[in-house]
């Protein structure tokens, strides 16, 4: 074949080689391609700093850039390099009648799945969405989260300071099965979130009912929550 390949020049050289080289030249070929794709892949890679929730509420356009490239901004973060995850379009009840059963279903899947994999650490929702997440046990104790970091003084963010209850065990169970006993409950009571509707961001976006901030306590960025929440207390010092 070497004998062959020295009388041949030009493109009938390259036509030769491709001929008998084509099965080792597509897979070197796609092997490349591979590698390639995954070094671009780990360099253009962002870093998640965080992973926030609107929950029963919807933002416009405005305050959705504010509450996630603006803290960006307020970090003075790579945009490049780092990035703020904000799901949208979640929502959560508990009326039996709610029309948008398989909706509610799948928000409350996607919700369950984040904790899980620790992709959720800051849930921003109303009043409906904040009983459920706190009677779950999803919430921490938002007030020591407060106080064991750095997000100004006390006074600032204890006005806004609002209590809920986790159901710690119930009997209810026992009582889908059983109609003829009473519903019963072991809770406990804390502060699991703040209202954030009142001064700052979402006061200037002109939400007419409250909307509350609570952190989920198995975030592991918990400092990184601390530090949205001196983002939004800024906001709040503003107006």
């Amino acid at each position: 074949m070497n004998t062959c390949l020295n009388h041949l020049h030009g493109k009938k050289k390259i036509q030769y080689i491709w001929d008998y080289y084509k099965l080792p030249v597509v897979i070197c070929l796609i092997f490349l391609y591979i590698i390639s794709a995954a070094i671009y892949g780990r360099i253009s890679q962002k870093e998640t700093l965080l992973y926030t929730a609107l929950v029963n509420i919807s933002a416009g356009g405005q305050l959705t850039d504010e509450l996630s490239s603006g803290f960006l901004d307020f970090l003075d973060a790579s945009s490049s390099k780092t990035e703020l995850k904000l799901y949208t379009g979640l929502y959560l009840t508990d009326n039996p009648d709610n029309p948008n059963h398989e909706y509610t279903y799948a928000s409350r899947i996607k919700i369950v799945a984040s904790i899980d994999d620790e992709q959720l650490d800051v849930v921003l929702m109303n009043k409906e969405a904040f009983d459920a997440f706190s009677q779950n046990g999803y919430l921490c104790n938002i007030e020591e989260l407060l106080r064991g970091t750095d997000t100004g003084a006390a006074e600032e963010w204890e006005p806004y300071l609002v209590n809920n209850t986790v159901i710690l065990e119930d009997n209810a169970d026992d009582v889908l099965s059983d109609s003829s006993l009473s519903y019963q409950a072991v809770t406990d009571d804390f502060p699991m979130g703040l209202l954030i509707s009142q001064k700052g961001l979402f006061k200037k976006a002109g939400f007419d009912d409250d909307v509350y901030l609570g952190v989920i306590k198995n975030s592991p960025r918990m400092d990184m929550a601390a530090e949205y929440i001196k983002y939004l207390y800024a906001g709040f010092q503003v107006l």
